[in-house]
């Protein structure tokens, strides 16, 4: 059980806290409800490069490492296509630390031309060596944009191109911060070893006094059903032919999210999967073949990934993936084998839970979706699918005219 109380600071931030007096640690987890898909086609990655100018510091802060450091603490973020979020964690009593550098930042971040120029050269780096100087990397911009065609999922976090991180200027990066990293847009939580009383005193102390803004919030269009099969050939220099198949599939809060991501789990997670047993060790058409969902709060992506053998056909290839997504739509799963699913989906859950900055996490991402009690329900949510539930969403979501193709061809 995560015990936590929520409470709503007169400036809009919602506050957490999750005590946890097994530990001399504490975590400091914010979110803000900002991702790539708050972004202007024509401009971005915004929200990935505050993922990194929230590190160059503060109007009252410098160095924000630095003061971390010395108080024994570490930090970390992560960007998404909904949410930006930021951890601390600390001793539990030099807590105290880390709300004075989480209120500074999103009181008054540092911003300088010198700042801007020298994270805008990192992120490009980042891009480069992600996305185009590895073997395959470039198969979510090529992937994202075939799939969608007017929802801002249609771009990776860290941006469309290189041109558009080039452009950025340093009033439009200002404008993002203040529209965006407000109090009434964000949720904090606070876990670990500190009791509640001191939770409040040190919420009012470092964040009450930051005002709260008025966020505009993106205007973005919905992704229509898709009704046509599509495709894409691409030809690079990597070692082995690859094929992507991605189908469109239900926002995170969806009815059928939970069949979905056992139905991955089935079909193409480890060497006991279906498409594993079937396509790589008995067939030998795949060297390798994954299966997974984008997990996103909008409608996302169900993708299937392989890299085939040498000398078979993207035809052969195809058709066989094509034969065991049939079998599971016309085929009930055998209810072992979705116990079996179930059970580390559950080990998966409760492990992660071990760790209080993952509890952390968790409770701010459940409130940011809208109901903090997924916390508790998350493993009931996925003990109520059914091998009926399970046919007809694969029914539902395997057909070609919902799906994207990418034909990535190794060069010969």
């Amino acid at each position: 059980m995560i015990n936590y109380t929520k409470f709503t600071l007169d400036n809009g931030l919602t506050v957490i806290h999750h005590p946890d007096d097994s530990t001399q640690l504490c975590v400091l987890n914010i979110l803000y409800k900002v991702g790539s898909r708050d972004e202007n086609a024509s401009k971005t990655g915004f929200a990935h490069l505050f993922e990194h100018l929230m590190f160059g510091g503060s109007a009252n802060i410098p160095e924000f490492d630095t003061e971390l450091q010395n108080a024994g603490g570490e930090s970390n973020a992560f960007t998404s296509n909904d949410i930006t979020n930021y951890y601390i964690t600390l001793p539990a009593n030099n807590i105290e630390t880390g709300f004075w550098l989480e209120s500074d930042r999103m009181l008054s971040l540092n911003f300088s031309q010198k700042s801007l120029d020298i994270q805008k050269k990192v992120v490009i780096e980042e891009f480069k060596e992600r996305y185009l100087n590895q073997p395959y990397g470039d198969v979510w911009l090529k992937i994202l944009p075939l799939a969608y065609h007017v929802h801002p999922y249609n771009w990776p976090t860290i941006g469309k191109e290189i041109s558009h991180i080039e452009a950025f200027e340093l009033p439009e990066v200002k404008d993002f911060f203040q529209n965006y990293y407000a109090p009434n847009n964000a949720i904090l939580v606070v876990a670990g070893n500190i009791n509640l009383q001191t939770c409040k005193d040190l919420c009012n102390k470092w964040f009450l006094p930051i005002e709260k803004k008025e966020t505009k919030k993106a205007d973005y269009l919905q992704e229509p059903v898709q009704k046509e099969a599509r495709s894409e050939h691409i030809y690079n220099d990597v070692p082995l032919d690859l094929l992507v198949k991605a189908y469109h599939m239900g926002g995170r809060m969806d009815v059928d999210y939970y069949a979905c991501d056992l139905l991955s789990d089935i079909l193409g997670s480890g060497k006991s999967a279906r498409l594993f047993n079937s396509l790589v060790k008995e067939r030998r058409l795949f060297s390798e073949l994954d299966t997974y969902i984008s997990g996103d709060t909008d409608p996302g992506l169900f993708l299937v990934e392989g890299k085939l053998m040498k000398g078979i056909d993207f035809a052969v290839a195809e058709a066989a993936i094509l034969e065991e997504l049939e079998i599971i739509k016309s085929t009930k799963v055998n209810k072992d084998e979705l116990i079996k699913v179930l059970n580390k989906t559950e080990t998966n859950v409760h492990f992660g839970d071990v760790s209080v900055l993952n509890r952390a996490m968790k409770l701010a991402f459940a409130e940011f979706l809208g109901d903090i009690g997924l916390v508790h329900s998350e493993v009931e949510q996925y003990f109520k699918v059914t091998p009926e539930l399970m046919q007809s969403v694969a029914k539902k979501m395997f057909v070609e005219t919902n799906c994207s193709t990418l034909y990535y061809h190794a060069k010969k």
